[in-house]
């Protein structure tokens, strides 16, 4: 039976549990008059009890899982004929230990099956059934063994309060340090991955190089087996898109959020914010295809109509996309520091004689300046990390130019191609992705950070 069926039984065991908890500790008060002798609620002891009985339970279950395979993989390949094994590579071996899972499951196996082959199969089909009954049983048995043991707990002087809070606090701080572990993981790898770079290729060829060309030959002898990995043509391809977004996004997104703030009727503003930020909540991918079938070939179309001489990608169609995909970004985030404005400003200004639009101009949008800032560089962050739009309607050429109608690539482009398809990551081409990742990464870091630092102090000032 599958893992979601056994998962399923464990919650209900822990509602059914919650249920027992919280009787249980009205029976050992003496009844609802004697609910004042506990030291904690009922609901409490309820949550006692669940939490005993479904998260050792949830624990084995984990651990069972991620080692399951691991181990019956190993079982299976003991059990090999040593014919079948003798001289494999590392490589070879594991294709060799894929092909008895595809045979198992029912999928396409890469060679012939074997009468070997299919008994190693059918042995890993039994170790697994094997595997699940032992699953089961155990899982439920702690369950079970929790419930039983902890049920007898229950007395009014159990400080079950203090037990349920802390056992929380545990959780919380779990789930938390495996945030931060997985963060720290990801910066680790990347680094490590970057280093290596480094190390086949030059760190001023890739921050000052004005050439990009990280295809490199598959043996010395060839014609540019070296490549070319100067990042700058990126750099200036994703501060080209990101800049010509940015124009589009943030005058429409603030003067749509000084209007909703400040002149729109109650009845528009309950029906215009939420129409505006549906655009938010639109795939990239589709934002791509507007771009590429329509924005791009009316822009190709219409440069033609004046003389001008514009790619079929060009940086100004993937900017203006971007920056259409950005407007609600820009305008939630500017309508929320508007409206945190102390309505006492206003008042102050009006009852000077100001109008409303110098109120807007000389005292709200002076004292939103902050948090708007905020936003906007969030926005500019959001922008540089975009992939689909610009591979979409921009290409893939590194060109190294300022001129939004000629073709141009970003950094997050050429991350996802050196990335595509079957590639040795000891080389110079798929290292430069994690450079390249590196690049990016430290770039929205900073501008998250000064984001964070502005509104921090906007809030500080205003709450």
């Amino acid at each position: 039976m599958p893992t979601s069926v056994l998962l399923l039984i464990l919650l209900a065991a822990m509602a059914v549990a919650y249920r027992l908890g919280s009787k249980r500790a009205v029976s050992v008060a003496g009844g609802a008059a004697g609910i004042k002798t506990l030291h904690s609620l009922p609901a409490y002891y309820g949550f006692y009890l669940a939490l005993w009985t479904g998260l050792p339970a949830l624990l084995v279950l984990g651990l069972w899982l991620g080692f399951q395979d691991a181990i019956i993989t190993a079982l299976v390949q003991a059990q090999l004929p040593g014919d079948l094994t003798a001289g494999l590579s590392e490589g070879r071996l594991s294709l060799l230990l894929n092909d008895i899972k595809n045979l198992a499951q029912g999928n396409i196996v890469s060679g012939e099956i074997t009468p070997a082959l299919q008994a190693a199969a059918d042995q890993y089909v039994r170790l697994q059934g094997i595997a699940t009954l032992a699953l089961w049983t155990l899982v439920l048995a702690v369950a079970t063994g929790g419930l039983a043991l902890t049920g007898r707990q229950i007395t009014p002087s159990l400080r079950a309060r203090n037990r349920v809070e802390s056992a929380i606090l545990v959780i919380m701080i779990v789930c938390s340090s495996i945030a931060i572990l997985t963060t720290l993981g990801i910066i680790l790898s990347v680094v490590f991955e970057s280093i290596l770079f480094f190390r086949k290729v030059a760190w001023t060829e890739f921050f000052f190089g004005l050439e990009w060309s990280p295809q490199t030959a598959m043996r010395a002898d060839q014609v540019g087996a070296a490549g070319a990995f100067g990042a700058v043509p990126l750099f200036a391809g994703t501060l080209l898109v990101s800049f010509l977004a940015m124009l589009v996004a943030v005058p429409i997104g603030l003067m749509s959020a000084i209007y909703l703030a400040e002149y729109a009727p109650r009845a528009v503003r309950a029906w215009a914010k939420p129409v505006l930020e549906v655009l938010a909540g639109i795939p990239t991918v589709v934002y791509g295809f507007f771009a590429a079938l329509t924005l791009a070939p009316f822009i190709r179309d219409l440069g033609g109509q004046i003389g001008l001489d514009v790619s079929s990608e060009s940086a100004l169609a993937a900017g203006l996309v971007m920056g259409i995909m950005i407007i609600p970004f820009v305008s939630s985030l500017s309508d929320d520091v508007i409206n945190a404005v102390p309505q006492a400003m206003r008042d102050g200004s009006y009852a000077l004689g100001a109008t409303q639009s110098e109120t807007i101009r000389r005292v709200i949008i002076p004292a939103a300046l902050p948090g708007i800032v905020g936003g906007v560089l969030l926005a500019v962050s959001r922008a540089i990390g975009e992939t689909m739009i610009v591979v979409m309607a921009a290409g893939l050429s590194a060109n190294l130019t300022w001129n939004p109608l000629e073709s141009v690539t970003t950094v997050t482009v050429q991350i996802v191609t050196l990335l595509t398809g079957d590639q040795e990551f000891d080389s110079a081409k798929t290292l430069a992705a994690f450079a390249l990742g590196l690049t990016l990464f430290a770039v929205t870091l900073i501008l998250n950070v000064i984001a964070l630092g502005i509104v921090r102090k906007y809030r500080e000032q205003y709450e």
